[in-house]
Parts: C-alpha cells; sequence; structure tokens
C-alpha cells in the first residue's frame, strides 16, 4: 500500500469478499462436513406454518422465552443445528416439520415466571429430540466425520479468506490517520473505525442468524456482510480519496 496506494488494496479485498463468500463457504461445508453437504442436497425441509405466525429473530436482548410460537421454536432448532430448510404457509395452527417422509409437529411454549412451564419445557425436549432422530435417519450427521474431512482444502479457504481481511486491514491504520489533519485526527479516525467495528460488525452474529432463521437457508446470513462489502466498496470507490502521499503532520 506504501507504494501502489491505500485504496485499491481494501477496494479489492471488498470486492473479492462480496463476490466469492458464497462460493467459499459452501466449498467450506464439502471440505469439512461432506455428510452434512450430501444430506443437505439429498433430503429437503420443509417447514410449514401458519402466514404470520413466525417472529423475526434478529431482537440482540431477546431470550428463548421470548420465542415461544411453534414456528419459532422450529425454526430455532434447525438454524441452531446448521440445517437448511425451505418455507411453506400452510392453514392456521402449529407449525410443522417434514424431513423426507416424516411430518413432525413443533409444539408452542406457556412461558410463566419468566421461564417455560414444565409442560412446556418437557415437550419442546421431546420435540427436539424427535426431531434430531429424524435428521440422524436422514443423513444429517451430529458431527463431521473426521476421516472425511478435506485439511488440506479448509486451510486453503481459510488462508483465502484471511488475506481478504489483511488486505482491508493492512493499509487501513495508515489510512484513517492519514484522512485526517492532526487537530481532529484522534476523534476522526476513531469514531468511524468503531461505529463500523462496533455496531454493524458486533451485531452481524444476531443479525446474520435471524436472517438464516427467517429464509431457511443456512448460507443466507452471508448477504449481510456481502452487502455491507459492497457497499462500502461503492461509497469508496465514489467519495474516498487516495491518501498515500498525504503529510500526516499537515495541520489542514
Amino acid at each position: 500500500s506504501d507504494k501502489i496506494g491505500r485504496k485499491p488494496i481494501i477496494l479489492a479485498g471488498m470486492l473479492l469478499a462480496a463476490l466469492t463468500y458464497f462460493p467459499l463457504f459452501e466449498a467450506l461445508t464439502k471440505a469439512a462436513n461432506p455428510d452434512l453437504a450430501a444430506a443437505q442436497a439429498k433430503n429437503k425441509i420443509v417447514v410449514t406454518a401458519a402466514a404470520g405466525d413466525c417472529s423475526f429473530q434478529g431482537n440482540p436482548v431477546a431470550r428463548e422465552i421470548d420465542f415461544y410460537k411453534s414456528c419459532d421454536i422450529a425454526k430455532r432448532f434447525l438454524a441452531q443445528n446448521s440445517v437448511s430448510y425451505d418455507n411453506a404457509v400452510g392453514p392456521a395452527g402449529p407449525a410443522t416439520i417434514q424431513i423426507g417422509d416424516k411430518t413432525i409437529t413443533a409444539p408452542a411454549a406457556k412461558v410463566v415466571n419468566s421461564k417455560f412451564d414444565e409442560d412446556s419445557t418437557k415437550a419442546i425436549a421431546a420435540f427436539k429430540k424427535e426431531v434430531t432422530d429424524a435428521l440422524r435417519a436422514g443423513g444429517y450427521p451430529a458431527k463431521a466425520d473426521p476421516a472425511k474431512v478435506d485439511k488440506l482444502t479448509i486451510v486453503l479457504i481459510l488462508s483465502v479468506l484471511v488475506i481478504y481481511v489483511t488486505m482491508v486491514y493492512g493499509p487501513i491504520a495508515a489510512m484513517l490517520v492519514e484522512m485526517f489533519p492532526t487537530r481532529i485526527r484522534y476523534t476522526s479516525m476513531s469514531l468511524p473505525y468503531h461505529i463500523g467495528n462496533g455496531w454493524f460488525g458486533g451485531l452481524m452474529p444476531t443479525i446474520a442468524f435471524a436472517m438464516v432463521a427467517q429464509n431457511g437457508n443456512m448460507y443466507y446470513g452471508l448477504w449481510y456482510p456481502i452487502i455491507i462489502a459492497a457497499v462500502t466498496f461503492v461509497i469508496g470507490l465514489l467519495f474516498v480519496r487516495e491518501t498515500k502521499d498525504v503529510d500526516i503532520y499537515a495541520d489542514d
């Protein structure tokens, strides 16, 4: 970046991430857990629920008891187990999960004294066990088989992802210093940096999980960092100036 500039390297990292996240993470699944990838392709799962019965699960301060509807219980359990599914609208009533030729009805829970009551807790536990057994019967593994893990491919893919990060983080410290005059530099570089990392980055796991639970595709949450990277690329290309040759000791 000292030779060719900060901007082209940072923007290239953003663009590459936006264009390749989906294929890279799909390849990572096949390399790290091929049985899961095969099961996803072979045995489709469908969640059927009444219109409006499913909540958006993107509240970062929500508790487990806030998701007591049958649709929420069904989708949260599938999303937590990295299981992709299709959504279907059904009649009024409890949500169902169809795994192969087996249909499982999800329970609704009742909250008493800030926790699920005893009957709800037992029903949810029985539901999760039934779904887990059906997933195993459908070829969905409890965990990756170490004998089938392609370690070399995993290392290569993770290395590529780390390179994307270094393309942004390598030049960014110098660029932030060079963007602002000395008299306002500390506040000017710190405020946008921590808004980006703290708010956009900090909320990423919660928002990505909610997107996956809502849509059903376990890769759907990747749209969040992809959109952020794409928007940053466009804004950076049009409005951010190159700073490589800026005198950082200048007052203006």
